[in-house]
């Protein structure tokens, strides 16, 4: 076995490539860094891929997108032990953001370019919810897979951002974009960046983790309780809410992972401010920024790899290869370096399958989930090394495409067990039996410092010990680390 790294049902073993898909820099109308300095500071955290995803609009679209390249470019020969991504934070119509971004190539600029001056919300004036501008929204993705399809860029991937932020990404939004282009629509944000604005006013921004700090407007989905404007934990609703909107796409048997990021704007506790005499306007970028001012202690972001990380299993450290990791799930996440390594998978007899993967089994057949996890080894930021204290495992059954393509509750899923882990040990091997399957289930991972928690939205008997709701300006995110996997599934036949 290779502990800590992602070993696949058909053998063989790979590595886990830390990294951020929504980075800003210099290039966005509310972004200050330079492309460099994000990623020396993702290197120094021991990220291995990065996204730059400036925001889209007219702006972007006419200069940003071009005028970023070389420095992207640049960046990727001074630091080839890191993979730098170009893509964008799209303005999906009639939806929220999200992340779009393609393979390294000839062509990465004039696609992204295109699909921005054709399909952003911003761009086009397509932002309010209308079914004209969804299917504008299918139509972008489609732009995408026909640029795969001509070989203009090698691959390209879509993440939906902040989904729970606004309201505005709909249940069927979710379905209908993996449906569409199952392909290149692969997950969202579990958790939004920005999680350093929840520090305590006496010594940070005092607001809101992820800055979730709206109510339903005009166009939010009216179905979506207060609670889901809010984090859990420092995650979206839809992902901390056991049997909840994601677990409801995961009981269809449909993939859908999630993933963190910072969102990285204007990072707490740095010194510097943004270049003067800038005209984002005029040049699609402000000047470089100028250190040696006073800590910034008002806005809540975090430096990429920090705070959030997303681990992804690839073959190589390549593009493709981190590409491929995402699209097939096999994508761990957690905050504050809670963990230093997962290895989970299902088995039965000889047969096994990992994060993201179905294992197939003879009806009646016993499965076990076994779960390799290595503890923290290094302080994080705070200067201590964090504690895993307790692993839930959640179990659902797998029971078809809803009725209602706007539902988000899956009735059966809850939490099957939780173990309190040893501390004292550098690695700790957990294990739970499923029983003899007669039907498709599915299972996914989740765990804690237990510094705090709640019984979970839908009810104790579900899931006694959940992430509780963040407060205003009440919730240190250092004191409230959690980790999720994505899903593993069991098909009998």
């Amino acid at each position: 076995m290779c502990f800590g790294t992602p070993c696949r049902g058909k053998g063989g073993c790979a590595m886990w490539l830390a990294g951020d898909h929504h980075v800003h820099t210099q290039y966005s109308g509310d972004g200050k860094y330079r492309v460099i300095d994000q990623v020396r500071q993702a290197r120094a955290h021991g990220l291995r891929w990065i996204v730059i995803t400036d925001h889209g609009g007219a702006t972007h679209a006419k200069l940003g997108v071009e005028k970023v390249n070389p420095d992207i470019l640049q960046a990727r020969e001074a630091h080839p032990d890191i993979l730098v991504f170009q893509g964008l934070e799209w303005n999906v119509p009639a939806a929220e953001h999200a992340t779009v971004f393609v393979h390294p190539g000839r062509e990465e600029v004039a696609v992204l370019r295109e699909f921005e001056s054709r399909y952003d919300g911003g761009v086009t004036g397509s932002t309010a919810v209308t079914d004209a501008h969804k299917e504008l929204a299918l139509s972008g993705l489609g732009f995408l897979a026909d640029a795969l399809t001509d070989r203009r860029v090698e691959d390209a991937l879509f993440l939906a951002n902040h989904p729970s932020r606004r309201g505005l990404d709909a249940p069927r939004d979710l379905r209908n974009w993996r449906d569409a282009q199952p392909h290149i629509a692969v997950g969202m944000e579990g958790a939004p960046g920005h999680q350093a604005a929840g520090l305590p006013a006496t010594r940070g921004p005092g607001a809101y983790r992820g800055n979730y700090s709206r109510t339903p407007g005009p166009d939010s989905h009216p179905p979506y309780p207060p609670e889901s404007y809010r984090t859990f934990g420092g995650f979206d609703w839809m992902t901390a809410t056991v049997g909840g909107l994601w677990d409801s796409l995961l009981a269809e048997g449909r993939p859908w992972w999630i993933t963190v990021n910072s969102d990285a704007h204007d990072v707490f506790g740095d010194t510097s401010v943004r270049g003067p005499g800038s005209d984002f306007a005029g040049d699609g970028r402000h000047a470089d920024p100028v250190y040696g001012g006073e800590p910034n202690r008002v806005i809540g972001d975090h430096w990429p790899g920090q705070y959030s990380r997303t681990h992804v299993g690839a073959d190589a450290l390549s593009y493709q290869a981190v590409m491929d990791g995402l699209r097939a799930g096999r994508v761990w996440v957690d905050h504050g370096g809670l963990l230093s390594g997962l290895h989970a998978r299902l088995r039965a007899d000889d047969r096994t399958a990992g994060l993201g993967e179905t294992l197939t089994v003879r009806r009646g057949d016993r499965v076990e989930l076994v779960v390799d996890v290595a503890s923290a080894t290094a302080p994080n930021w705070t200067g201590t090394v964090p504690t895993l204290a307790r692993v839930d495992v959640v179990q659902g059954d797998v029971t078809g495409t809803p009725a209602d393509p706007d539902a988000f509750c899956a009735p059966g899923t809850k939490v099957v067990r939780s173990f309190e882990v040893d501390t004292s040990a550098r690695t700790v091997r957990l294990t739970y039996d499923l029983g003899r399957l007669d039907r498709p289930v599915y299972v996914r991972l989740r765990g804690t410092d237990g510094k705090r928690g709640a019984p979970g939205l839908r009810g104790a008997a579900v899931d006694p010990h959940g992430p509780a709701m963040d407060v205003r300006g009440g919730v240190d995110p250092w004191q409230d680390l959690w980790f999720y996997s994505n899903p593993m599934w069991v098909v009998p036949f």
